[in-house]
């Protein structure tokens, strides 16, 4: 982990349906492999109103290679408006700010939604993976990940 890590200040990123407000900025933790982390709401631009949560981590690990990079969830009665690919889009910006130029982003293969969001940004299925015994997700009774890998140039 990088000891002088920073964050910067993104806050709050607009778009021209959503804007993404900070909900909160985790510091990494190396003994538990944690990578920093921003955390975001994602809010319609014409209503305040939330309609799920983004958030990107910040680094390369292990744990990041199974659990992604990005990981988001939009409210069930919002779903189908592409709100987690635009938030996908938006949040790029703070992987850019960073020097990242590639995002794992992770899901279990039958979360078509999810799928489809990877496809809409851009994002290419590199394989699906069965997860180590040890890992939490896999201690949470999940078996396997999609891996897509997105280029931010």
């Amino acid at each position: 982990m990088n000891v002088n890590f920073k964050f910067l200040d993104f806050d709050l990123i607009s778009g021209k349906e959503i804007t993404l407000y900070i909900h909160r900025k985790i510091p990494g933790d190396e003994a538990k492999g944690f990578v920093p982390a921003y955390k975001y709401n994602i809010v319609l631009t014409s209503s305040n109103e939330i309609v799920g949560k983004i958030d990107v981590r910040i680094g390369n690990n292990e744990n990041l290679y199974y659990g992604g990079h990005i990981g988001y969830s939009i409210i069930e009665k919002f779903r189908g408006k592409h709100y987690a690919a635009k938030a996908c889009l938006l949040i790029k910006q703070v992987a850019l700010a960073h020097f990242m130029e590639n995002l794992i982003i992770t899901c279990n293969p039958d979360n078509i939604p999810s799928r489809k969001t990877c496809e809409y940004i851009g994002a290419k299925l590199n394989d699906i993976v069965d997860l180590p015994p040890d890992n939490d997700m896999y201690l949470e009774g999940e078996r396997q990940k999609c891996i897509y890998e997105w280029s931010l140039f």
